[in-house]
């Protein structure tokens, strides 16, 4: 079985390894287009799977547009009879129904929930104590194709994005040899996603964040605070403007935080601290206590570093 791998950053690079360690025939790489970088913007930046497809000798396509021409004369000429999906961008009907055996998509979550761009996100800002990946068929909507296998595992209450993340790269890599493996044998049940649910209300959805969405909002409980925080930790990360004494902003990225319930009569949002150790942030049933944040301009640091310069500014 001749297989076309597509996929992009560090969550691909895993799953491509466990098929080329498990003897599956990937013939080519689908990619995206070179990043430019540098002072001059000169400098071509490769993605993971880039510098992983050169290290193993594999063929690699870069195409801008997925609809071009001659980037679908050179995927057909690989004459794949599957396509690998992980973290790639939507493909248009030509490319995902070109193979014999169609085109398969690793996603982090447990469809049919949390379809969209950022699963592991909004799985950990929503609270949820569960999540895993899924294998399906590629189809016209975005994540909504038959399921062919799951896998589940807890989300601890001090895990973040990028924990979760490590975590369900191991788990998808073998869960995609497995899906692999029973296509090849012939073996596959796959079910539509609508078996798995009643009503498309009972669906929660991982759409796209941008910096507006990962501002804090202190007018919440701790632990819809706390939650928020590690769901964006440490990428794209959570921010808030922090008013002191004077008057003067501060807007600081804030990667990870502590809950303390109690009462108090502060507004939500006020800032209380001893100017040296603590940094703490009201909220309706309690303070966030912030314990690694990173200033405009300034590198990430521990509360404590970051009030050795900054304390007499919030006493």
């Amino acid at each position: 079985m001749r297989i076309v791998y597509m996929g992009t950053p560090d969550f691909a690079v895993a799953p491509l390894q466990a098929l080329l360690e498990g003897g599956f025939n990937v013939v080519g790489i689908v990619t995206m287009p070179d990043k430019a970088m540098g002072r001059h913007q000169t400098t071509p930046q490769y993605s993971p799977i880039k510098k992983y497809a050169l290290e193993h000798g594999l063929p690699i396509l870069q195409p801008e547009k997925l609809k071009d021409a001659s980037f679908l004369e050179a995927l057909r000429s690989w004459g794949a009879d599957l396509q690998v999906v992980v973290a790639f961008r939507m493909l248009p009907q030509e490319v995902w129904d070109m193979p014999s055996k169609g085109t398969i998509n690793l996603h982090a979550s447990l469809l049919p929930q949390y379809r969209g761009a950022a699963p592991i996100n909004w799985a950990i800002i929503n609270g949820e104590k569960e999540t895993g990946v899924s294998t399906f068929f590629l189809t016209h909507q975005i994540d909504t194709g038959k399921l062919i296998l799951q896998d589940k595992m807890p989300i601890d209450a001090t895990d973040d994005a990028g924990s979760v993340h490590d975590k369900l790269m191991v788990l998808g890599a073998e869960l995609l040899v497995q899906t692999l493996a029973k296509i090849q044998e012939g073996n596959v049940v796959a079910m539509q996603q609508s078996q798995f649910y009643t009503k498309e209300e009972d669906l929660r959805s991982a759409p796209k964040i941008f910096k507006p969405t990962c501002q804090i909002n202190w007018n919440k409980t701790g632990k819809e605070v706390y939650d928020f925080v590690r769901g964006l930790s440490p990428y794209p990360a959570a921010w808030s403007e922090l008013t002191t004494l004077a008057g003067d902003l501060f807007q600081l990225k804030v990667f990870e935080t502590e809950f303390i319930a109690t009462n108090h009569e502060h507004d939500c949002g006020a800032i209380v601290s001893d100017g040296k150790h603590y940094l703490h942030v009201a909220v309706l049933d309690g303070f966030i206590a912030l314990k690694s944040i990173q200033a405009t301009g300034k590198k990430r640091m521990s509360v404590s570093d970051f009030l050795r310069g900054n304390g007499r500014f919030f006493m």
